[in-house]
């Protein structure tokens, strides 16, 4: 079965290149979702948190929330509370129970992170976005006196008392409050649970080189949030969760797993840093494979320049493909004369600049060392690969997201991530809403 929207799944044929009015589809293999978090689980031991921030890391923000509940994940998490108030909607609409008590498989707590910046008689008004936040039953973070004070009036003024973690700054110099802020900042804490506003149910905070095993940063990370938590106790705060892990702490830092991990980028079967471990050595499924189809397949003489300004020449006779994706989906220009294709059983790459909406690949020579015609290896209509999980059985020539990365001098993370919300992505190898378990 396909699931062919990212709010509100629904049965669908499998998608074709050459199908409806779209140019490409990023497939998201939602068992793979599933089996990714069911893996880092198992080596966390601690319940977890579905990261599904950015839209799901570009994959769709309900399909793989509803797949990483299916899955078991007791918490959903969001940057921003925009996109956390967009999943809410999405989680009632698919008849995800709300949290009544502690997080169950079944309710799960939904956490948010960035707030927007307003001041207390904002925050309060009817209209507040924050309001909005705890009307949807959402975890918030806090790690200043100004966010604690807005959420404080709106609180009040809805007349609840909001569930907030207290994010720490343990070394990543960004958010997060400072070691010297910290006793201030615990008992203001401190008088808005006697008032009844806040309930603090979490201490966290961020690694900022967990994919390095041996760097020791991480080591000084812990030491110093296990600082903050005395000054925490020291105020009277006892917060149940303590969470600081994602997915570089979870698999290589156990001492960082504490009561909860954030899956963030090991959900999608990606690695944190494939230096230290490839996907594979991990265990895990890359989700997404982006693909599309042959346009233009045209022959080029020796020496003829390729798109614009003109940064790749022919070296001899050459098939050549136009494929139409470009940036405005996403396709990094730094892919320029670098960035890995494949078509059927041919590994080739993109030449010439990326333009806006299309790219050129290599298709090989036209002629032969003698100088006879060579047929093209490939015809309008066949499919393109940009990236996805490598072919087990070698038959098709797979790039990955990791080798896109490399290509492009950035991550993993960027390459999947940034991908164009034109471009629609194509859900297979899941559960429908039907079969979704609800209490």
């Amino acid at each position: 079965m396909a699931w062919t929207s990212s709010t509100a799944p629904e049965a669908a044929t499998p998608w074709s290149p050459l199908s409806g009015a779209d140019t490409a589809c990023a497939v998201i293999d939602l068992e793979a979702v599933a089996h990714n978090g069911r893996r880092l689980a198992r080596t966390a031991g601690v319940p977890w948190m579905a990261v599904v921030k950015a839209d799901a890391y570009g994959h769709g923000l309900g399909p793989i929330a509803l797949t990483a509940l299916s899955a078991g994940a007791s918490w959903l998490g969001v940057a921003q509370l925009a996109e956390a108030l967009t999943l809410r909607a999405l989680l009632d609409e698919a008849g995800v129970t709300r949290p009544t008590g502690e997080p169950t498989g079944q309710a799960p707590r939904l956490l948010t992170w960035l707030l927007p910046v307003m001041d207390p008689a904002r925050a309060a008004a009817e209209d507040s976005p924050l309001r909005a936040a705890l009307a949807a039953d959402l975890d918030l973070s806090v790690s200043t006196p100004s966010q604690l004070e807005a959420v404080e009036a709106a609180a009040r003024a809805q007349g609840t008392t909001v569930r907030l973690h207290l994010k720490v700054d343990t070394g990543m110099s960004r958010g997060g409050v400072m070691e010297e802020d910290l006793p201030a900042m615990a008992a203001a804490l401190r008088r808005a649970v006697d008032e009844g506003t806040v309930d603090v149910v979490g201490l966290w905070s961020h690694l900022s080189r967990a994919d390095e095993p041996t760097s020791g940063s991480t080591e000084d990370h812990l030491a110093r949030y296990w600082r903050a938590e005395r000054i925490v106790h020291e105020a009277g705060l006892t917060p149940p969760i303590h969470h600081l892990a994602a997915t570089g702490g979870l698999l290589w830092h156990p001492e960082a797993r504490m009561d909860l991990v954030r899956v963030g980028i090991g959900l999608y079967g990606l690695s944190p840093d494939p230096s230290v471990a490839t996907s594979a050595e991990l265990g895990l499924r890359p989700a997404m494979r982006l693909e599309s189809a042959l346009v233009q397949v045209k022959r080029i003489d020796a020496g003829q320049a390729v798109s614009y300004g003109g940064t790749w020449n022919a070296p001899c006779d050459r098939w050549v493909g136009l494929v139409p994706l470009g940036y405005s989906d996403g396709i990094p220009r730094a892919a320029g004369s670098a960035g890995p294709v494949g078509v059927g059983g041919i590994m080739t790459s993109i030449v010439g600049r990326v333009c806006m909406d299309q790219v050129v690949i290599d298709l090989g020579p036209a002629r032969d060392k003698a100088g006879a015609a060579i047929a093209p290896p490939a015809a309008v209509g066949d499919t393109v690969v940009l990236w996805g999980a490598p072919d087990a059985v070698g038959k098709e020539a797979v790039p990955t997201a990791d080798e896109w990365a490399q290509a492009c001098g950035t991550i993993n993370y960027e390459i999947v991530t940034r991908l164009g919300a034109r471009v629609p992505r194509c859900y297979v190898g899941g559960q429908s809403i039907g079969d979704y378990s609800r209490s």
